[in-house]
């Protein structure tokens, strides 16, 4: 059985008969199939024109190519979000996973025209009835204020999309396994939370959490504490470099004292100093060393403030990473 199926070869066309053997033929790599059968160079297409042409003698490989692209153009974010017919990608940080339609807030119609009394009291009903249709179980309601609830925490604490991702699915793990029922959702949402950064490589103090969290910290550990055994989320030691770019950040010093910090901070894993103690002090120990190595002037004090730790703890680390780092050179 053989299909006779027609292609544009330097503006003639040539009949081809494809049987089962073309046809494993056809399915070549992207640079054979393009391949000018005059010269054998590539071939580049003109979505203008909607051709395929040879790049080294101009003979056309293909015409009429379907452009896939909008018909719209846009010149920033906002204008292509407007113009866009889809919506926004899966997320794990909404309780649908944004799979739902979302009514806009703002009483105007697609021309931007402000919406009659009669229909702005109409879209106030649409909403409400659209809110009770997204979250109709009661595992709805809880997961979409759980999730809230991890979203302004880390927006607080400006904790990056990945972490937030990361937060959202050790909940969702949580509730699966009827973990929640009995305790504090809040609690549980910063356990989650804390659980989320730690993994992604973003860690955040338990007292950072305590700032911006609705419940206490004893409250909120002790959930951090049931939602790892539990889950059993493999969790490593926290590692004191992690916290040295945020708190380089916060302090404003230069590339040359954050990459001395971190060396500083290797220097005392070589040495086991980093053992049973608490990595944030590690971490602003390093930075006050780095800077004096580097003749940054940083005091004791700027340090201890932005990480939140005191001063005498900076002093006691930080002869502690010298001294590692003497050891080692």
């Amino acid at each position: 059985m053989t299909s006779t199926n027609q292609r544009v070869t330097g503006r003639h066309v040539q009949p081809i008969e494809h049987t089962d053997e073309e046809t494993d033929r056809e399915s070549k790599s992207e640079r054979e199939r393009d391949e000018c059968p005059e010269c054998g160079a590539a071939g580049i297409t003109d979505e203008k024109r909607g051709e395929t042409v040879c790049r080294e003698c101009g003979v056309v490989l293909e015409e009429d190519v379907v452009d896939r692209g909008p018909e719209w153009r846009s010149f920033d974010a906002r204008d292509k979000a407007q113009k866009s017919r889809v919506g926004s990608p899966t997320t794990e940080m909404l309780h649908d996973k944004g799979l739902s339609s979302v009514i806009d807030w703002q009483n105007k119609d697609a021309n931007g025209q402000t919406l009659s009394a009669k229909k702005r009291e109409q879209m106030s009903r649409l909403r409400t009835w659209d809110e009770r249709f997204r979250s109709q179980s009661a595992q709805d309601r809880n997961l979409k204020q759980a999730l809230g609830e991890i979203d302004r925490m880390a927006s607080a604490l400006g904790i990056p999309k990945d972490a937030r991702e990361t937060a959202s699915v050790i909940y969702r793990r949580a509730l699966d396994e009827e973990l929640i029922p009995g305790r504090s959702i809040e609690a549980m949402a910063t356990g989650s939370l804390y659980a989320g950064a730690r993994q992604a490589g973003v860690p955040r103090t338990l007292d950072e959490l305590e700032t911006v969290s609705r419940v206490d910290r004893k409250e909120f550990a002790r959930a951090y504490r049931y939602i790892a055994r539990e889950l059993e989320l493999a969790m490593e030691p926290t590692d004191p470099a992690q916290y040295v770019p945020r708190l380089v950040s916060d302090l404003d010093l230069p590339e040359e004292t954050k990459q001395r910090a971190v060396e500083l901070l290797e220097a005392g894993k070589r040495e086991a100093v980093h053992s049973g103690k608490n990595p944030v002090g590690l971490a602003a120990a390093a930075i006050y060393a780095a800077g004096r190595l580097t003749n940054v002037e940083v005091t004791q004090h700027e340090v201890a403030d932005a990480a939140d730790v005191s001063a005498v703890t900076i002093r006691d680390r930080y002869t502690e990473l010298l001294d590692a780092d003497d050891r080692a050179a």
